[in-house]
């Protein structure tokens, strides 16, 4: 259950070390980076140079959690599952009907990781977290523009830099905690910020 880039790139780092990775999307418009490229013929049919760089290898499902065949083909996918990324604002899951005890129930070695822009916790914790936000917080567009513009994005995501570390962290967290679980009796739990 990742969109754009922070979870889809920590999956694709779990494809390329081998593991079958699954990517749900919601029905109709799916990942939003779909949409995201230089190339609008692309774009407009759903393989937006962002989606097809961080999705390649993997396989893809449609599950709508807003409707009860969806939560159930979803808790379907959770109980055979190794992990589950998931870059959601912090309760979205959980609203959807799916909180950490629900996927504990579902399957007890179930590993979940949660990545967010701003944590799961603090006055932040509720917002988005794309790359321009990450920009404009930062103080780095107030050094793009001219005098007769406002200031402007850079060009290149400048937070795929900054954050590249933390999304490496999460899939190679998640691998060790594949690792480690056959040794220890507990689920493991992910957050990522």
């Amino acid at each position: 259950m990742t969109n754009v880039l922070a979870g889809p790139f920590a999956g694709y780092q779990l494809g390329l070390m081998g593991a079958d990775v699954i990517k749900a999307e919601v029905p109709g418009s799916g990942d939003l980076a779909r949409q995201l490229g230089a190339d609008p013929s692309l774009n407009q049919r759903g393989y937006g140079a962002s989606f097809i760089a961080q999705n390649a290898g993997k396989r893809s499902v449609t599950v709508d959690l807003k409707n009860e065949a969806g939560r159930e083909a979803f808790a379907a996918l959770v109980s055979s599952a190794d992990a589950l990324i998931e870059n959601f604002r912090p309760g979205v899951l959980a609203r959807l009907g799916f909180p950490w005890d629900r996927l504990r129930e579902l399957n007890p070695r179930l590993i979940y990781c949660a990545i967010t822009g701003f944590g799961q916790n603090g006055p932040l914790r509720d917002r988005p977290a794309y790359d321009q936000i990450i920009q404009g917080l930062s103080g780095m567009m107030a050094t793009t523009g001219t005098t007769e513009a406002s200031p402007l994005r850079a060009g290149y995501p400048v937070a795929v830099c900054s954050t590249s570390p933390g999304r490496s962290r999460t899939s190679r967290s998640s691998t060790a905690a594949s690792c480690t679980r056959p040794r220890t009796p507990w689920t493991r739990r992910r957050r990522c910020a």
